[in-house]
């Protein structure tokens, strides 16, 4: 059995510098199932020492998660306690807030294309110059990025060019802030018609301290931007 396919958006639950992820959820689950570590990590196709050393290091930071039992009539097992349980039960609730929100949230800038590197086009917009995958000879062109793939951060940590695959990077200001019980929904006004939209965790919007009038910088990666011909390169 392999790992389960790779979502569109990447939730992430984080304690004490450890991030679960869908692999780690995949891990727990099989062990639910399997009853045995070595059997689950068997059914994904992992190394038992990389799954054991792995367990360790969620177990540091979010606490039990296994019960061993060894030896015995049964021949001994593993089962989820019930913080795995409950961790399980959050990780899946944030995916489903993330499906729900990111639906409907894709942005959409237009532009003029400046520069071209193979795919990869500069297009200058409103909100200032933005790196797209793009088609060939596109010269008037819509740029769309998700929301989960939006970034934000305080403007003095924001990641300088050179420091991340992240290439893009728009100023602006938050606009307003909506969400369920653990993913936010924040608008922020960057100079376009309609605010740009990122989907981050409730824990982000904590501490980044996001209400509508804070300064904040939004980035997400040119290989999560797309730019397509706009109407009139479109036409014949």
């Amino acid at each position: 059995m392999s790992d389960s396919p790779t979502r569109e958006f990447e939730a992430r639950l984080a304690a004490d510098g450890v991030v679960f992820d869908e692999r780690d959820a995949d891990l727990l689950r099989a062990i639910r199932a399997a009853g045995s570590l070595n059997a689950a990590a068997g059914e994904l196709g992992r190394s038992y020492a990389h799954a054991h050393r792995r367990l360790g290091e969620l177990e540091a930071a979010f606490g039990s998660l296994v019960e061993r039992t060894r030896g015995g009539s049964d021949g001994g097992g593993s089962a989820l306690t019930a913080d795995a349980r409950a961790l399980l039960a959050r990780f899946d609730r944030l995916c489903a807030e993330f499906t729900g929100l990111t639906t409907a949230d894709e942005n959409v800038l237009r532009g003029e294309v400046r520069d071209r590197d193979g795919e990869l086009v500069a297009v200058e917009t409103d909100a200032g110059r933005v790196h797209a995958l793009a088609p060939p000879d596109a010269s008037t062109v819509q740029v769309t990025v998700r929301a989960d793939a939006v970034t934000l951060h305080e403007p003095v940590d924001a990641p300088g060019e050179t420091a991340t695959s992240a290439r893009n990077r728009l100023a602006g200001a938050v606009a307003g802030v909506s969400g369920g019980e653990t993913v936010g929904r924040v608008a922020v006004d960057v100079g376009l018609d309609e605010p740009l939209v990122a989907v981050v965790t409730l824990d982000s919007v904590d501490r980044l301290g996001l209400e509508p009038g804070v300064a904040v910088v939004a980035s997400f990666k040119a290989t999560a931007t797309r730019a397509t011909p706009a109407a009139r390169d479109a036409d014949p």
